[in-house]
């Protein structure tokens, strides 16, 4: 699998799009917030910028694509209000994969720059909107370009499926059934791409540029622990039936297996420390239910079943991957299956996912 090439969100605005599935993704940027504006505001305050260069890593498409960023402008916004201070331009920079669906980000554009301007009034400065299709693991913009940089549910994303996954026959991530050299090996992935994402973004970023990361992933020490795995396996439970009933081939499954990476708060901490570009401003650790419409009031009847929501979350998100190995025939019935076996284990048991968040200031 060339992650490159097939790891995307689903586009467009139709029923199983990111766009219209992202309220999970949404709820964890709300709950990021505080930690976001302290970054942004700590910056801005440092030298009062002319200009402040933003890069949102992993931006994907739909109305959470610009959440962040109008938060930022505004808090830098309303700061330089109270201080007194001529708004600075604002440069944005749109960055994930190629397969992305960038036309749709742009599409919605002038609606979201209209509705920026009528929020904060004529004494905002100009913002300039920029694409940018390609991996954060490897250079995306020019030496000491960069003032602040975000990412949020992107980082867990290897840059490819790790070597020698072979004896990991009936689970597509990792699983408690998992061999140790399993484990290893997605653990080594993750150091390697996440130590050079760090070099190149203290190469991209201005001395004391900002950053805010979050990951998917989870508290325990154990990497194949049921709070960043069992969402998959659970994923892989329905695979594994269709299997048994001769719909997918058993080796056709066997060699599938998702490039992700759960951590754990300390070994984000390990990474940035033993890179040495960056100093650790906060590192927090939050939990948001499965089910994100939970708790949620004037719920139409469908997003009541919890089961429904989970699904069509994660079909938002793996069904590229899944369609790009299996082909289209199977993800209708897989998906089927999934939001059953999902419904079910979420009535008996607590389901939550692990937020890793950490803030960083280049050194």
């Amino acid at each position: 699998m060339e992650v490159v090439q097939v790891l995307h969100m689903n586009g467009g605005v139709g029923e199983t799009s990111y766009a219209n599935n992202s309220f999970l993704q949404q709820k964890v940027l709300t709950m990021t917030k505080p930690i976001t504006e302290d970054a942004i505001t700590k910056l801005y305050c440092r030298s009062y910028p002319e200009e402040i260069a933003i890069a949102d890593l992993g931006c994907s498409s739909g109305p959470n694509t610009f959440f962040v960023v109008s938060e930022l402008i505004k808090v830098v916004d309303s700061v330089r209000q109270k201080l007194c201070q001529k708004s600075p331009e604002y440069q944005v920079f749109l960055n994930d994969l190629p397969g992305n669906d960038f036309n749709t980000i742009f599409r919605s554009l002038p609606i979201f720059q209209n509705k920026l301007r009528e929020q904060l009034g004529p004494g905002v400065g100009p913002c300039f909107f920029t694409g940018v299709p390609g991996s954060f693991y490897g250079r995306l913009f020019r030496k000491n370009s960069l003032h602040f940089v975000h990412s949020s549910y992107s980082l867990q994303w290897l840059s490819q499926v790790p070597q020698g996954l072979e004896s990991n026959e009936g689970n597509i991530y990792m699983a408690s059934t998992s061999p140790p050299n399993v484990l290893k090996a997605y653990y080594e992935q993750f150091q390697q791409d996440f130590s050079l994402f760090l070099k190149c973004r203290s190469e991209e970023l201005v001395d004391g540029g900002r950053m805010v990361l979050t990951f998917l992933g989870r508290r325990s020490d154990d990497p194949s622990s049921k709070e960043g795995c069992y969402i998959w396996e659970l994923l892989a439970m329905a695979l594994n039936d269709m299997v048994l009933e001769g719909v997918i081939e058993e080796e056709k499954l066997n060699s599938f297996n998702i490039p992700q990476y759960t951590p754990a708060p300390a070994e984000v901490k390990y990474e940035v420390e033993k890179e040495g570009s960056f100093s650790i401003d906060r590192l927090e650790v939050t939990e948001v239910n499965w089910n994100a419409y939970q708790n949620e009031t004037d719920l139409s009847d469908a997003f009541k079943d919890g089961g429904y929501n989970v699904a069509k979350c994660m079909r938002a998100v793996a069904e590229p991957l899944l369609f790009s190995h299996f082909g289209e025939a199977i993800i209708d019935e897989v998906f089927r299956r999934y939001r059953e076996i999902v419904a079910d284990r979420m009535s008996k048991e607590k389901t939550e996912f692990v937020n890793v968040i950490i803030s960083l200031k280049k050194a």
